[in-house]
């Protein structure tokens, strides 16, 4: 170790580096420039956004899909108050940030003051942990510590707010080396022995795998679990791509939000439901246990939280693949032919449902939403990436766009947030130059960070994003309609968004029919700047997403 002299704001960003760090998303100003001035003789590639909550989205993605936590950097006052969205999402669906806002000088902190606010009591709330560092010697030990607790399970984000009297300052210290890797181990044995027990003795166990199932190494203990035993499995929406193709015969589907897909069915009928990487918040327990009859295994590296509809009948805690792994030992074979019959029937029905021929869209140069997903899918690759947006385009990607590979389509599922899909695809890009990427937007939720098209272009991170244009914040339109029987504040006005993407120096196109989509997606993958493409969208065969199993029309 060495010892040396520096000032906050270079003990900072030496410290990033140490940790691993590889970019810094964020937005300037005078609180924090000092920082922004130590990134200039630093590897570190800086990305300077155009909104706080779009740089949170970004280094949110990075999080998720690289396991190692984004980082975000901003300015005091508004800059700090506009992350609040992006870490809530963050944090609510297990993604590593280290979040970084500057305040005022430690002497104004208890003053009226020009953006003065106590930055860390505002992000509480939204964080896993939220500090304010107290002096220049404890500034590299907080950094290292929040990259610790930013990638603990459930992993989410740490806000860390620092007066700008601190960057200036400098000490003697001893720069510490990056964080060490946690490690979890197995179960208690009896623990695992009697999860066993009560998977063997069922007649039709079910594998319901969450968002912490889909990291590489959960998947493939998974997939391991699953090719020996049997066992069926349905997905939250983060859940998806922990399945193979050639496991897929004994995937049932994805399940959320509304209780109408024959995964829902599946749990129904099942009398005992292994959850793995599994956090309520991605779907109720309350819709898929109300009658609160079903054994449940908890397998996670976090404790359950008690719930008159989740109440484990085992607890599974340590690390998720080794867990699996130990229990997949200890299982024996089981499925009547009669439960393999079922499992077959369902699955089938997924499988028809997504490649179903759509009856003609209700209004000429309009596209069906099954026309446009089946095309994506025959056009992609499972190591494509395909980050989602969150309204009715999300329902409909959720339920039949197939992904085979984890962490390869990204969803907002415990906060539903809107204007994810174009900050998470840079992220991807920047993440995985090589890949290609894609992201889908409704267009309400496209013009909530549509201005980071300006920063793709500008950073260089090619990507194609379709825009299903309707004019209306749809998904909150159709269940209007059925509460209220009419709408009411969800129409939007038009959008040339050809001329839209020509203005930030992007490609624009408009997908006036569905048989163009093979040409138009060609072109679109060759491009070597971001391209933007308008889908005229027919949603009039919405009514079967939103009707749930208990209602008189949900067959």
């Amino acid at each position: 170790m060495q010892t040396t002299q520096l000032s906050g704001a270079k003990i900072l960003v030496k410290s990033l580096e140490r940790n691993g760090t590889r970019f810094v998303f964020g937005i300037p100003g005078a609180k924090i420039d000092a920082v922004f001035d130590a990134l200039e003789d630093s590897p570190i590639r800086l990305i300077v956004c155009r909104h706080e909550q779009n740089a949170v989205f970004m280094a949110a993605a990075y999080g998720r899909i690289t396991g190692e936590p984004g980082v975000v950097l901003v300015t005091s006052g508004p800059g700090v108050g506009n992350l609040t969205t992006g870490l809530l999402t963050a944090t609510t669906e297990g993604d590593p940030v280290i979040a970084i806002g500057g305040s005022v000088a430690s002497n104004m902190l208890l003053k009226n003051s020009h953006q003065n606010t106590d930055n860390a009591k505002i992000m509480e709330a939204v964080t896993k942990k939220s500090v304010s560092v107290p002096n220049v010697e404890n500034l590299q030990e907080v950094i290292t510590n929040a990259f610790r607790t930013a990638k603990a399970p459930r992993k989410g984000a740490f806000f860390i707010s620092i007066p700008s009297d601190i960057l200036s300052a400098k000490t003697s210290d001893t720069i510490l080396s990056g964080h060490k890797e946690i490690s979890y181990g197995l179960s208690a044995k009896h623990e695992i022995e009697n999860a066993a027990a009560l998977i063997n003795a069922s007649k039709l166990p079910v594998l319901f795998l969450g968002q912490d199932a889909s990291t590489e190494k959960n998947a493939a203990s998974i997939r391991a679990l699953i090719a020996a035993h049997r066992i069926p499995a349905v997905a939250t929406y983060q859940g998806a791509g922990v399945l193979s193709r050639e496991l897929f015969e004994l995937f049932v589907g994805r399940v959320g939000l509304f209780k109408n897909q024959p995964g829902d069915r599946l749990l129904d009928l099942a009398d005992t439901i292994i959850t793995v990487g599994y956090d309520p918040v991605e779907y109720d327990p309350e819709t898929w246990n109300a009658s609160k009859t079903k054994k449940i295994v908890h397998i996670d590296a976090v404790p359950y939280q008690v719930n008159a509809c989740y109440q484990p009948a085992a607890e599974i805690l340590g690390d998720i693949a080794e867990n699996v792994a130990q229990l997949s030992s200890l299982l024996s074979p089981f499925l009547a032919p009669e439960t393999r019959q079922t499992i077959s029937t369902l699955h089938a029905e997924i499988v028809s449902h997504a490649a179903e021929t759509p009856s003609s869209p209700s209004e000429k140069g309009k596209i069906h939403p099954l026309q446009f997903i089946q095309s994506l899918r025959q056009a992609t690759g499972d190591e494509d990436l395909v980050a989602c947006d969150i309204g009715t385009v999300y329902m409909w990607m959720a339920r039949y766009f197939m992904a085979y590979k984890p962490r390869k389509l990204l969803f907002s599922n415990g906060q539903q947030t809107l204007g994810v899909a174009m900050p998470w695809a840079i992220a991807a890009k920047l993440a995985f130059p090589e890949k290609r990427v894609f992201a889908i937007s409704g267009d309400g939720g496209f013009l909530f960070s549509s201005m980071e098209l300006e920063t793709a272009v500008r950073e260089k991170t090619p990507f194609v994003q379709f825009v299903w244009t309707d004019g209306t914040y749809n998904m909150v339109l159709e269940q209007e309609l059925l509460k209220y029987k009419r709408k009411s504040g969800v129409d939007l006005g038009p959008v040339d968004l050809v001329s839209y993407a020509a203005a930030f120096g992007a490609k624009g196109y408009r997908l006036d029919s569905i048989a163009d989509f093979p040409a138009l997606f060609e072109e679109a993958t060759r491009s070597s700047v971001p391209v933007l493409i308008d889908v005229p969208i027919d949603y009039s065969a919405n009514r079967e997403l939103f009707v749930s199993l208990n209602e008189p029309d949900a067959n």
